[in-house]
Parts: C-alpha cells; sequence; structure tokens
C-alpha cells in the first residue's frame, strides 16, 4: 500500500495563506486527527473551517480551511486533503509536525507529480509542464507550459506513434507468418510512410530553438576596457542601480549577474571586471574570469567610449571576441555630436575593417537603449514568438527526437538495402521507445527520479 505524504505545496516564508497538501490513503484519517473530530466525514471538493490542534498535547494550533479530494478525481489520483492555514512559517511547521506525528512522511521533490504520473492522472511532458509553469519568467515562456500541460505535445506525438506502430506490426507479421518477402509496391508504401513520420518528427524538433530560448534565455556578457561605461549600462538596462559606478579604473572587480526580460525572452546579463593588464591579484582574478564569461556568453557587448580614441585595449578586446557572436556598443554619445559620431564609427569601421554589429548609445542618459535591446535579441528571436504555436522548449524531448529520427532513417537505409525485417524493426522498435520516453511511457526509474528531483517539494 501506498504510503502518506505531506508537504507545503506554497512557498516557504511569511503569506496570508499557507496551504499544507497530504495524498495517500491515510490523508483523511491524519486530518481528522489534527481537527479533533473523529466523525469528519467531508464531501469531496467542499470547504471546511476546523480548528486544527497539536494531536499530542491538544494545544490549538490555527483555524485553517480544509478540502478534500477523494481518489481517483485528485491531482494525483489518490485521496488529497488541502489545509490552508494562516501563512506563519512556524504554523505551517507546528502542522506538518503533527502530520507526520501522525505517520504521515515528508515528500520528496516531485513526489506528489510522481504519484499522478503513476495513476494515469497525467503523462511525463504534463508533469514537466507543471515544473515550467512555476519555473517560467516570462509570458510567452508561461504560455508554452500551459500548452503542454493541457497535453498539445501528447496529442502532437500520439497519430505518430500511431503510424509507426502499426508499420512495426506489419513487419513482426511478415516475419512470423509470411514465407515469401513483402510485395515490392507494399514495401515502397511503408518506406513513404516512414519518410512522413521522420518528417513530422523533425518538423517538431526544429521548434526547438525557438522554444529553448523563451525557456532559457540568453546570457549576455558586457565587456570593454575600465571606465567605458559597462557597469552604467548594466545599471541602465536593468532600471536600477545594481553595479557601482565611480570614476575610479577597476571599480568592477568580481561579475554581477542579474536578470532582465527583452520582447518576451528571458536575459542573465553579466557586468564584467574591465579588461586590460594589471597587476593587482583581485582585479586580475576578476579580468580573467571575465574572459570565460566572455566564452560561455549567447553573445557578447564589446563597449567603446566613442569620446575618446580608439586604444589597442579596444583592439585586442575587439580581436579576442571576433570568433564569439558579439556586438560594438559605442558608448557616451551624448559626449559628442551627431556629425562627431557618425565621422567616429564610419573612421572606426574604415580604419579597422569592421563590418559587424554596432550600436550607439547613452548609458547615463537612456538615448539608444531600445535599438541595442532589440540588437541584442534580433538575431534568436523568432518573429512574433509570443503568438508562436507549440514549441518544444525542453532539452531532453529534443534529444529524444532527434534520436527517433535517426533510427528511423536507419530503417529507412535497411530498407533501400534489402535487409531483412529484423533488421528494419531494429531501428523501428528505437524510434518507439524514445517516442515512450518522452511521454513517460518506456522511462526508466533512475530517469524518472532525475527528472522529478528538479521540481519543487510541494509538486
Amino acid at each position: 500500500m501506498t504510503d502518506t505524504i505531506v508537504a507545503l505545496a506554497t512557498p516557504t516564508g511569511r503569506s496570508g495563506i499557507g496551504i499544507i497538501r497530504l495524498s495517500g490513503p491515510e490523508s483523511l484519517a491524519i486530518t481528522s486527527r489534527i481537527a479533533r473530530d473523529a466523525a469528519f466525514a467531508p464531501q469531496p471538493r467542499t470547504t471546511y473551517l476546523k480548528q486544527i490542534s497539536d494531536p499530542e498535547i491538544g494545544e490549538l494550533i490555527d483555524e485553517a480551511i480544509i478540502t478534500y479530494f477523494q481518489a481517483p478525481h485528485s491531482f494525483t489520483g489518490e485521496d488529497v486533503v488541502e489545509i490552508s492555514c494562516h501563512g506563519s512559517p512556524l504554523v505551517l511547521r507546528q502542522v506538518i509536525d503533527a502530520c507526520l506525528h501522525l505517520g504521515a512522511r515528508l515528500a520528496e521533490a516531485g513526489e506528489f507529480s510522481l504519484r499522478a504520473l503513476a495513476n494515469g492522472r497525467m503523462d511525463l511532458t504534463e508533469a514537466e509542464a507543471i515544473r515550467d509553469i512555476i519555473d517560467s519568467q516570462t509570458v510567452a515562456s508561461a504560455r508554452q507550459a500551459v500548452r503542454q500541460l493541457r497535453g498539445e505535445f501528447s496529442h502532437e506525438l500520439q497519430p505518430i506513434k500511431d503510424d509507426l506502430l502499426n508499420i512495426i506490426v506489419l513487419f513482426e507479421s511478415a516475419l512470423e507468418f509470411v514465407e515469401d518477402d513483402l510485395p515490392e509496391v507494399q514495401l515502397k508504401s511503408t518506406s513513404d510512410k516512414l519518410v512522413s513520420i521522420r518528417n513530422s518528427i523533425q518538423k517538431i524538433a526544429s521548434t526547438y530553438n525557438a522554444g529553448h530560448l523563451i525557456r532559457e534565455g540568453l546570457k549576455v556578457a558586457i565587456v570593454g576596457r575600465p571606465n567605458v561605461g559597462k557597469s552604467s549600462l548594466f545599471n541602465a538596462l536593468l532600471g536600477s542601480e545594481r553595479a557601482i559606478v565611480t570614476e575610479i579604473a577597476g571599480t568592477t572587480r568580481d561579475q554581477l549577474h542579474e536578470k532582465l526580460t527583452i520582447g518576451d525572452i528571458p536575459i542573465s546579463l553579466i557586468d564584467t571586471a574591465g579588461l586590460r593588464d594589471t597587476i593587482d591579484t583581485v582585479e586580475s582574478i576578476g579580468v580573467e574570469r571575465s574572459r570565460r564569461t566572455m566564452a560561455d556568453a549567447d553573445i557578447v557587448m564589446t563597449m567603446i567610449d566613442v569620446s575618446e580614441r580608439i586604444t589597442n585595449e579596444d583592439l585586442d578586446i575587439l580581436r579576442s571576441v571576433s570568433e564569439l557572436n558579439h556586438l560594438v556598443v559605442f558608448n557616451k554619445i551624448d559626449k559628442v555630436t551627431e556629425n562627431e559620431l557618425n565621422t567616429k564609427i564610419a573612421a572606426f569601421r574604415s580604419k579597422y575593417q569592421w563590418g559587424g554589429s554596432a550600436v550607439a548609445v547613452s548609458a547615463k542618459t537612456g538615448a539608444g537603449l531600445n535599438n541595442l535591446k532589440d540588437a541584442v535579441v534580433q538575431p534568436f528571436r523568432t518573429d512574433n514568438i509570443i503568438m508562436a504555436g507549440f514549441l518544444v522548449t525542453d532539452a531532453r524531448h529534443h534529444d529524444l527526437l532527434v534520436r527517433t529520427t535517426s533510427e528511423i532513417d536507419q530503417s529507412l537505409n535497411s530498407l533501400t538495402e534489402k535487409a531483412s525485417e529484423e533488421i528494419v524493426l531494429i531501428g523501428l522498435h528505437n524510434a518507439l521507445r524514445y517516442l515512450g520516453q518522452i511521454t513517460g511511457e518506456t522511462t526508466t526509474e533512475d530517469m524518472l527520479t532525475r527528472i522529478f528531483s528538479t521540481f519543487c517539494i510541494g509538486k
């Protein structure tokens, strides 16, 4: 028999309401004990105001709203009770301790969702969508997670799996019951169907770049020599005084990381230490970290002070990012006239044969910041990304789709080479298994444990 688990289903910390969730066969019995009402027989999906007491000493803990969800019509498919208490961490801890004292076990990360999966209340993609909704950083990512939670991904895959299974049955039957090879016409028809299946899977997999972008976002590093205005730009993009700004070169010794959103794309913005040769031990460590960050970033913003002449340090930095995805940011345009700015940028492009992306801004006044934001996301974004159709956002799903197409290609090659049914079936069975791993039908216990360990405790 499954044991009964308990956990806080709302975030830790103080709040108006905190919800404790119980799931398992003893959920109602434990609730009756802490409510000190042995005859408590709640109607499903009906709320009850009850006094919650310590089961050992009978002391009142809190007044709470209790809601009962009867199996199998609950989130987990088991008996579930939700206890809505006042959101004091101390009160919530006392109620959980009371449940533990009466035989419940503290839930592990994602265990409620794992039970819902085991009891057929959802498939694996829908369970993962719950995590993605909780972790979503933008409207676009939340909408994609909701579409997955509603089963859109599973519905797209189901006819593909059905078609693939039909082909497997055809070859298995030929292997068992047909002495002669399948007719050439039937082989051609089957091959065409496999090509269609592979193309459908590739079409779904091709949405991953856009899906990954709205889910994970971009890592953007601001680099440049000291005092070109990196920290000022960092603050201007965030709209707050996050980084310390002074006239002293080398003020930023370590990296600063903050989150923002540009055009429904999450951005992890990194302010780095100024790049220069230095004998200062602490600053040199910051410079080395800056160089590593440049290599890891999705795009590097290389800043140049347009009010000064181009230095050798500027050129060294430009050379170091030449193989990376980057754009040049000419800062401090508030210190020069428009003619001076255009002349300097034109001279820079001509003298140094620079044909890359460049944006002119003033971190001090905010001029050009919208153009800079557009330039950062433009190489990555999909047109009207917020209104896009269903997108594959999870790297695990994408990897399995790619593996599926590879296995189907292997089977198609085997068909072309007139290989036996046994050889053709190897790739087809592997392909069906990979598709099953996406929705959880053929996923190993170890893999499930790894996936659900990324969930919060109350889910």
